[in-house]
């Protein structure tokens, strides 16, 4: 998600443009959207393990990252996470709280996010189909490379790795704006 670029931007000091080119990150369509995503390597790798399969971004790792090996299953009421028993190769695991587990600051305003995230993403690709059944078709790359461009591309909240408290406040503030912009968009 765009938090997620945006920590790794600035923990790296780096474009998304560099990020793609050096091979870390790909750009993919989904549901209509060209969304950035982890770069996989060799045996499925993720490009960011070192030799050891030490994380070299830990600290700016994205959030699927800082979940594992939970997973989350929305509904109408927001989220949950569950554990994917078979997905962690470690021996001896111990019992944790969910919350300490996740590793993230302001856990609250940032599940608030992924919940504007989620139903952002869900309403433009909801979009995205159906201007593709009304035969509105060339309006769709116009709202993939909106979204791209304003949560991805720019300097997604104007702020450098300092000012992370108010990152949330501000991004959600950009979905609110850019739902307006995407139905003008769409026309």
């Amino acid at each position: 998600d765009p938090y997620d670029i945006w920590l790794m931007k600035n923990h790296l000091g780096k474009n998304l443009q560099e990020l793609i080119n050096e091979g870390r990150i790909e750009l993919n369509m989904v549901d209509g959207l060209i969304l950035p995503n982890l770069k996989m390597g060799t045996n499925e790798r993720c490009t960011f393990l070192n030799e050891e399969g030490r994380c070299d971004i830990h600290s700016a790792r994205p959030g699927i990252c800082r979940i594992f090996p939970l997973g989350r299953v929305y509904d109408e009421n927001g989220f949950k996470y569950f554990l994917q028993k078979n997905e962690c190769i470690k021996d001896n695991r111990a019992k944790i709280k969910v919350k300490k587990w996740i590793d993230t600051e302001n856990i609250e305003e940032n599940q608030r996010f992924i919940l504007e995230w989620h139903a952002f993403i869900r309403e433009v690709g909801n979009k995205v189909i159906d201007l593709r059944d009304t035969g509105k078709g060339e309006r769709i790359n116009d709202i993939a490379m909106f979204v791209l461009n304003d949560f991805y591309v720019s300097d997604v909240v104007g702020m450098d790795k300092d000012n992370k408290s108010k990152v949330y406040d501000r991004l959600i503030n950009m979905i609110k704006i850019s739902r307006e912009s995407i139905d003008k968009l769409c026309g």
